[in-house]
């Protein structure tokens, strides 16, 4: 993710907090955005969303790929091609291949954090 500008504070995320049984029961719902009326505040608050639930995406790949590193691993019996990685997670086989490899990077990356 980019840096702010110089001269700008850095946003932290918001947290991502609601309530799903509200969400559910009325879906014009979106994290209270729809009941403000300072547009300053809206703003604010739906940018700290986007940065949350970009931050939440990278997160949620990583994982992915970690996943799809763990199940093509050739020491494992039961392990995956590419292919299968790719049908199961709705990718085609070359984002398989590259999730795969982000994957062994993010283990071996992980392996040798936790060494030190």
């Amino acid at each position: 993710m980019a840096d702010a500008a110089p001269g700008r504070r850095r946003t932290k995320p918001a947290p991502l907090l609601f309530e799903p049984a509200a969400a559910a029961a009325d879906p014009d719902r979106f994290f209270g955005l729809e009941s403000m009326d300072d547009p300053a505040e809206l703003l604010d608050r739906s940018t700290e969303l986007t940065l949350s639930f970009r931050a939440a995406t990278d997160r949620a790949v990583e994982f992915q790929a970690v996943a799809a590193a763990q199940l093509a691993d050739p020491r494992r019996f039961d392990r995956l091609t590419a292919a299968a990685i790719a049908e199961r997670a709705g990718w085609t086989e070359d984002y398989a291949k590259k999730m795969v490899e982000f994957g062994r990077d993010l283990l071996t990356g992980e392996s040798a954090a936790d060494a030190d």
